[in-house]
């Protein structure tokens, strides 16, 4: 990671958050969502998810019923088992992992539901949606530990 200006990137974060703060502040929405697709798809192309997984090591998606019902069908177990198993219930009332790790996660940060993943899963880091700019205090968090998020709101924050 550190050939693509990501070296040292969780310091640079840490450093940059009133920073990124003030821009989402005070973006223009539009503008954001312009240029979202071109900064998502050059992050992917940088950073591999699989030398990283943050994400599924430290924290949780919410898994809808969609998802329950999905998961559950894929790993041939019933609903209620499949909560048992894997799940509870957080302080916002969501379904999330038990454990962290999530236990869907190899050693070689693969998913091994991967086809059938929560949709949490499939849209994190949210890097091509107006989630970046509606929900700013996620996109902050998510700066601080997903080299993608920080990649794309630094190249944003830059140009503002």
């Amino acid at each position: 990671m550190s050939d693509n200006g990501l070296h040292n990137w969780q310091k640079q974060s840490k450093d940059k958050q009133k920073v990124f703060k003030n821009f989402l502040a005070k973006a223009d929405k539009n503008a954001v969502l312009k240029r979202l697709p071109q900064l998502h798809d050059e992050a992917f192309e940088k950073i591999n998810c699989l030398e990283c997984a943050a994400c599924c090591k430290n924290y949780s998606p919410r898994f809808k019923t969609p998802d329950v019902k999905r998961i559950s069908k894929h790993l041939g177990l019933k609903e209620s088992v499949f909560i048992e198993t894997y799940l509870r219930v957080d302080e916002d009332g969501d379904f999330v992992a038990k454990s962290a790790p999530c236990p869907f996660l190899g050693s070689d940060n693969a998913c091994s539901i991967y086809e059938e993943r929560p949709s949490d899963c499939a849209r994190f880091p949210y890097t091509n949606e107006d989630v970046i700019i509606k929900r700013q205090s996620l996109t902050l968090k998510n700066s601080t530990f997903c080299p993608i998020t920080f990649y794309v709101l630094d190249k944003l924050a830059e140009k503002s």
